[in-house]
């Protein structure tokens, strides 16, 4: 058994330090052990381009773990390190992919939901570490583990935590927050719960454009309130009344959430507001910020540049609850024959491969999806998907080919 790294957890506070740089660096080599593609640094230097046999492989720019991604993990991995005796919980999944949570797991930290859930939050006892997700988790449930005196690990990221400073705000202003999200998402859920922290905020959660000009239309002309309760059943706050909760309205997002259609969520309500009560008294009636995650914006810059170039298919590597990977797949299905996988073992053959179908919401099979001849595969991964992953893809596509890697590395 690993020995504990000494480390001072005050005992007025619920939170664990782990960013010490003694800790920190303790972590580093079996986090890069498990998730390391030296193939992938190679490709990349060699300008995304891996070329032999009649396949070009491009990778986009942008790609796999953002920082808010490789932090959390690393902050999981010390909570082991510091405390390698102690029971560790986790809230949830720690990030939208399969082989990382299977590795939290294999550290034996267990996990409070989920389908396979290894405790429950009643089981929990004063002073045990639960580790909070980089989605965040909801105010209820963090008081909940607070009242019970439970020490957190949170790897909550940076950049939604600046949404819920948002809409922190907008319920202190009497402005009730229009988040463009899943409703069932967690990190939506932990944001829409900041609406309700510190009073009686509001919010409401829109995933899509058609489900924004229904309220827009209900602004603007009213409605039937019973219909619209109904039709966003489960995605508004308590108490919630369309007539009385959308006089002054505040737009926010899902991090990880396409750019261009939350700004157009917003662009359609901000018209609609003015329309109902005017362009001069528009600021006192609806606010908006920019809370688009930087790295999922970076990403699908970079696929957008990718999509440009001359190829025959595209592979979207990542967890099929990955919300910012869903968009890069959608981004690709709207222009060339795209398959979002999980891991290399989806592609059978080069006749078939299993691949996540986000209308149905369920793997299918596709034959003959890999063209002979010279082909270009674009390749792009979501921002919870190591880089191992990517280059078990790679090798795979060669193989398929009859052309090993590592030869090719070699030369």
């Amino acid at each position: 058994m690993t020995a504990p790294i000494p480390v001072a957890v005050p005992s007025a506070t619920h939170k664990v330090n782990l960013r010490r740089p003694d800790i920190m660096e303790a972590v580093q080599a079996q986090v890069l052990s498990h998730y390391r593609s030296e193939l992938v640094e190679r490709i990349r230097a060699n300008g995304h381009v891996l070329s032999a046999g009649g396949l070009t492989i491009k990778l986009a720019k942008e790609f796999g773990f953002c920082y808010g991604v490789e932090r959390a993990i690393d902050l999981a991995y010390a909570a082991r390190k510091v405390f390698p005796d102690r029971p560790l919980y986790i809230l949830g999944e720690i990030i939208h992919n399969p082989e990382v949570n299977d590795q939290i797991r294999a550290m034996d930290i267990k996990f409070l939901s989920g389908k396979e859930k290894d405790a429950d939050i009643e089981d929990l006892q004063k002073d045990d570490v639960v580790i909070i997700p980089a989605f965040g988790t909801e105010v209820s449930t963090r008081r909940e583990l607070e009242a019970k005196g439970c020490r957190f690990v949170d790897t909550t990221c940076g950049d939604v935590m600046s949404v819920w400073k948002r809409v922190r705000q907008y319920s202190k202003d009497t402005v009730t927050s229009i988040i463009h999200g899943k409703a069932w998402h967690e990190e939506t859920k932990a944001t829409s719960s900041q609406a309700r922290a510190y009073g009686g905020g509001h919010y409401l959660v829109v995933f899509t454009l058609a489900e924004t000009d229904y309220v827009c239309h209900y602004l603007v002309h009213g409605g039937n309130k019973a219909e619209f309760l109904e039709k966003f059943k489960g995605a508004y706050s308590d108490g919630f009344d369309p007539d009385q909760h959308l006089q002054a309205i505040g737009v926010a997002n899902q991090t990880t959430m396409l750019r261009g259609e939350t700004e157009e969520v917003q662009r359609r309500l901000r018209a609609a507001m003015a329309r109902k009560f005017g362009a001069e008294q528009l600021d006192q009636h609806f606010r908006f910020f920019d809370t688009i995650c930087g790295a999922t914006q970076d990403r699908q810059d970079a696929l957008e540049k990718l999509l440009r170039q001359p190829l025959d298919l595209l592979i979207v590597i990542g967890g099929y609850n990955s919300s910012n990977t869903s968009h890069l797949a959608e981004m690709g299905e709207s222009r060339l024959p795209t398959y979002f996988i999980k891991n290399a073992a989806k592609m059978a053959s080069d006749r078939l491969i299993r691949h996540y179908n986000q209308h149905l919401h369920q793997e299918v099979e596709t034959r003959d999806w890999l063209p002979a001849g010279d082909i270009t595969v674009g390749i792009t991964a979501g921002a919870s998907c190591p880089n191992n992953l990517i280059e078990d893809t790679i090798r795979r596509l060669f193989d398929l080919r009859g052309i090993s890697v590592q030869h090719l590395l070699a030369a």
